[in-house]
């Protein structure tokens, strides 16, 4: 299994769920110890009251010894039921009275003020103070009054804990994710309802179109097939609008004939000519549309140039009259392409047929080329006298006249355009540049190879 590019949309998703993952776990584990500890700790006030007591046995010992020991316990006693001892560094009472065995098992775990208290043992904790003056010297250690004890973690920290902080991480990821996706996706969808509503100029906003994932280049292929449709309704109604006018000279040329015919044999003739120009006209109009919509897949296959401009020259021969000398082959039998029989020799035949139109008198049309990188690039020279520069392009544009810089036009304007659709079909290029003497028309094709 292939993984995904590093900008696909699943390292996004897998970053967003496992830092989700890790961020849940990582607060109910670190924030919930936190949160339980603090509340088994004391309060403010029981630290100094406690701290007050250790602070008087020092005082009661440091002023009375055993005696003052014995005496301030005998005080505590009336002040508190928790069991009091005041006890040295080797854990030996400072007061006259010996400890008992239970009350040295008290001594085996005492905590610090500063400890988490909590009454998960039997009984209650017992809290170890040193002598605020002189902690080597004694210490108290007290049983913790109930009335200190803390009272622990309540009800409303695990369900904020557990269950309020981890819905909001989880909305919180809900938002990102709906920013990652839906909203993307919800764009897309208004572009599309308003490219269903005719709106044909509709395209993806950048910040969808730009990005790298595969919402990025959903919005890239939107704005793909939108431009395209737009092309090519405008390029459909455009040669809707030509081809009307160009169907409306010939027609008004007939009714003409037809109103003011003496000869029916040159009405007749008139009427085939006519007919064959409109017969001519619809049927390229219609081909160059199947050519700009359908975009065929043509089938490619080994073609030899050299033979097919052979019989192209042949044929033009019989309909122009041209000597076939006057057409040469500059090119060997190794000039081998790679592209579709029929469409490679239309183009070639369209080119050939618009340079003989525009040919002067006694001129000559050339096909030469030479290999370019896996490629023939091939070109077609007359000596006609080439056109602007500026117009260059213009003249692969449907229903494109030049007559005053290319005089002898005679045709509708779609030769070319239908030539340079059928070699890009081909996966080649085809394209105009003047030269001395002439325009030279050139083919860039792939070279055929076993």
């Amino acid at each position: 299994m292939k993984l995904p590019g590093r900008h696909s949309l699943f390292w996004k998703l897998a970053v967003l769920l496992v830092a989700f993952c890790l961020l849940v776990l990582w607060l109910s584990r670190s924030w919930g110890n936190y949160v339980e500890l603090r509340s088994y700790r004391l309060t403010q006030d029981a630290r100094e009251q406690l701290s007050a007591y250790a602070h008087e046995a020092e005082v009661a010992w440091m002023r009375g010894g055993a005696a003052g020991v014995d005496a301030w316990i005998a005080d505590m006693a009336s002040r508190e039921t928790s069991w009091v001892a005041v006890i040295g560094s080797d854990l030996q009472p400072l007061g006259s009275r010996p400890l008992t065995p239970e009350e040295r098992a008290r001594l085996t775990f005492m905590r610090r003020l500063d400890w988490p208290m909590s009454k998960r043992q039997d009984g209650l904790p017992h809290v170890s103070l040193p002598f605020p003056g002189n902690p080597e010297a004694g210490q108290l250690v007290i049983e913790l009054p109930e009335r200190y004890l803390p009272s622990g973690f309540g009800m409303a920290w695990p369900l904020l804990i557990h269950g309020v902080v981890p819905g909001a991480l989880a909305l919180l990821l809900c938002v990102l994710l709906y920013r990652l996706l839906i909203s993307p996706l919800a764009h897309l969808r208004e572009q599309a309802n308003a490219l269903r509503g005719d709106r044909l100029g509709t395209r993806v906003a950048p910040v969808v179109s730009q990005r790298k994932d595969e919402l990025g280049e959903l919005g890239r292929a939107f704005d793909h097939m939108a431009g395209r449709l737009e092309n090519t309704v405008a390029y459909q109604r455009q040669l809707l609008r030509d081809l009307s006018h160009e169907l409306r000279t010939p027609l008004s040329r007939l009714r003409v004939a037809g109103e003011g015919a003496a000869d029916l044999e040159a009405l007749r003739q008139r009427l085939e000519r006519e007919v064959r120009s409109m017969e001519s006209l619809v049927n390229d109009t219609l081909e160059l549309v199947w050519l700009d919509t359908d975009r065929p897949r043509l089938p490619l296959e080994e073609v030899a140039v050299a033979s097919l401009w052979e019989v192209l020259r042949e044929n033009a021969s019989f309909e122009t009259g041209w000597d076939i000398a006057r057409m040469p082959c500059e090119l060997g039998p190794d000039c081998r392409v790679r592209g579709h029989l029929n469409g490679l020799a239309q183009a070639l035949e369209n080119i050939l047929r618009n340079a003989i139109r525009h040919s002067p008198e006694g001129g000559r049309v050339r096909l030469g080329g030479r290999r370019e990188q896996g490629c023939w690039h091939l070109w077609v020279d007359d000596e006609g006298p080439g056109v602007a520069e500026s117009q260059l392009e213009t003249i692969f544009m449907p229903f494109t006249r030049l007559a005053v810089e290319r005089p002898g036009g005679d045709g509708f304007g779609l030769g070319l355009t239908i030539a340079r659709s059928m070699v890009r079909l081909q996966g080649g290029e085809l394209w105009a540049e003047n030269r001395d003497g002439g325009l030279r028309m050139n083919l860039r094709l792939q070279m055929y190879s076993l």
